[in-house]
């Protein structure tokens, strides 16, 4: 799923299979909620086979729980405590806090949810190819390489059109973390 994705300015991204490399924080930035992520490398640059982004936030409030129809999400922590909290698929959760070095996975379709449990952190997560695009589509893309200095909370018509086009589904009425 190719989307028209560009922090200010041109994207660092080849937007196709060709080698490249990346300084220190750069990538396509985009704030949501109380969160910098930064795509590293896009389903357009590996033909659909998965994307690659980093997540950096403060300690906060859960992300909304959801799923992902037909997208596999891991985290690696690569500083800080982060709780993830899954539904099993048998009835059970497993609910976990994740430390430097700790690595997690989500299969596609499994409820899921997270909160950042250190003063800071940041995770590196890999999904399946195009799912990386939807927090610049659900929040607000930036130049910053920085968490926003305020949460960016995007209205119910642009979260709901970013979760439709990127196979994202919130569950509103569950509460895996309390």
């Amino acid at each position: 799923m190719t989307a028209e994705f560009a922090t200010p300015g041109p994207s660092p991204l080849p937007g196709t299979p060709l080698p490249y490399v990346l300084e220190a924080g750069e990538g396509e930035r985009a704030h949501l909620f109380d969160q910098l992520f930064t795509v590293l490398l896009s389903g357009d640059e590996t033909d659909g086979q998965f994307g690659v982004f980093t997540m950096e936030a403060p300690k906060g409030r859960a992300i909304p729980v959801h799923s992902h129809t037909g997208v596999h999400e891991i985290f690696y922590v690569l500083d800080g405590k982060v709780r993830v909290v899954v539904e099993d698929g048998d009835g059970g959760t497993l609910d976990e806090v994740l430390t430097t070095g700790d690595f997690g996975y989500v299969p596609a379709g499994h409820r899921h949810t997270f909160r950042v449990e250190s003063h800071r952190a940041r995770t590196l997560g890999v999904n399946t190819g195009g799912f990386e695009r939807f927090f610049g589509a659900a929040g607000e893309r930036t130049a910053s390489r920085m968490p926003p200095a305020r949460p960016v909370v995007p209205s119910p018509e642009q979260l709901g059109e970013a979760a439709r086009a990127y196979r994202n589904e919130f569950h509103l009425d569950a509460h895996l973390l309390d």
